[in-house]
């Protein structure tokens, strides 16, 4: 949630632009409204088009009951562009990281497998557990964003850190105890991906090799099962996946995993993710009931945090994969819903962008129970 600010406008301004050849489609029109769109919910899905407070939206989808219902794009956008996912990636992150813990190759709650701390005799940090890097209370000291100049996140990859992410992020030392206190940190990812590509290939002795293993990971355990085929992740120069902010899709494709977590993890009859972890990731973390499992909930947050959606409108069942500049998938399972809304706003307006999110959703009726006419 938290955001990469000023100094990287330069570098925001190319890199949240269009990033495939179909950058000079024209702007796609709105689908054709459906019976099942209610006429609020039209009205609010095009506010995000015509209201100059949830600016700049590039696109809209709307998902209902596994139908695209309603699909929208700004001028110079269309269905064939890739959007940045910024920290959405995290949640493609803890997807993987779920297939290794199905696998029975990762455990929740035994200490993380990061050889640094392990290999060092009495290292505290090899205390730190994987659903603990999951909840964002590792404890380990990592400064996300502020200050800009210094940040952690901005040196690990922009500048003098980036070479090698991963000995920057696990060379922190603790700050507090693991598992005491909330603190939201894409190096504690970019952590969690660097286990999935050792974990997946543990003999992999070149960038090149490790590169090769994850994307078939990627490729063959989400992307392919979950129709996702246009996701296209990055990589830092030792071969590790950039999972906590630097993947590729397109909207619809965003709108498919967004679908894949409504459904439980299943796809065309196919179990992709085990309903144990979709039930994981939108449970409440210890320290933060508005954070889950790399995904964020519609909940209430602690005191001077900001919420993450829209928890004055509800329903408290949606969580999302949100990123950087208003990135959103919000999936609502009381509704049978998926929202995806992919954007460059800035974080001063982002407020209003929840609200308006909240509002879309909420134009839907709650789904009716099995064997019941909806209302």
């Amino acid at each position: 949630m938290r955001r990469l600010r000023s100094s990287l406008f330069l570098l925001l301004a190319v890199a949240a632009g269009p990033l495939s050849a179909a950058a000079a489609l024209p702007a796609a029109a709105p689908a054709a409204p459906p019976a099942a769109l209610p006429p609020a919910a039209r009205a609010a899905a095009e506010s995000f088009f015509v209201d100059p407070a949830v600016a700049e939206t590039r696109a809209v989808i709307v998902m209902l009951d596994g139908q695209r219902v309603y699909e929208r794009y700004a001028p110079g956008y269309g269905p064939g562009n890739r959007f940045i996912s910024w920290s959405m990636a995290k949640s493609i992150t803890s997807t993987l990281v779920g297939e290794l813990v199905a696998d029975g190759r990762l455990e929740l709650d035994t200490p993380a497998p990061v050889p640094h701390w392990r290999d060092a005799p009495g290292d505290p940090r090899a205390r730190i557990t994987l659903r603990q890097l999951l909840h964002m209370s590792s404890g380990l000291r990592h400064v996300e964003e502020t200050p800009v100049e210094t940040a952690d996140t901005n040196r690990a990859l922009f500048a003098d850190k980036s070479g090698d992410i991963i000995a920057h992020a696990t060379d922190a030392p603790l700050d507090r105890p693991p598992g005491t206190k909330f603190q939201y940190s894409t190096l504690t990812t970019h952590i969690l991906a660097d286990i999935v590509g050792r974990t997946i290939a543990p003999a992999a002795a070149t960038p090149a090799a490790r590169r090769a293993a994850m994307r078939n990971f990627i490729n063959t355990r989400l992307a392919g099962p979950a129709g996702m085929p246009s996701l296209l992740c990055e990589y830092d120069p030792q071969g590790v996946l950039l999972g906590g902010s630097f993947c590729h899709a397109s909207a619809r494709d965003w709108a498919n995993f967004g679908q894949l977590y409504l459904d439980d993890g299943v796809v065309a009859g196919v179990q992709v993710v085990s309903p144990s972890w979709v039930r994981f990731v939108r449970t409440p973390a210890p320290t933060d009931p508005g954070y889950g499992g790399h995904f964020w909930l519609n909940r209430a947050r602690p005191a001077a945090r900001n919420p993450a959606l829209f928890p004055d409108q509800g329903p408290a069942d949606a969580y999302a994969a949100i990123g950087h500049l208003g990135q959103y998938v919000v999936i609502v399972p009381s509704k049978r819903l998926v929202v995806v809304r992919l954007g460059k706003t800035q974080d001063g307006q982002l407020g209003a962008v929840r609200a308006a999110l909240g509002r879309l959703v909420n134009a839907f009726p709650g789904a009716a129970p099995p064997g019941v006419p909806a209302p």
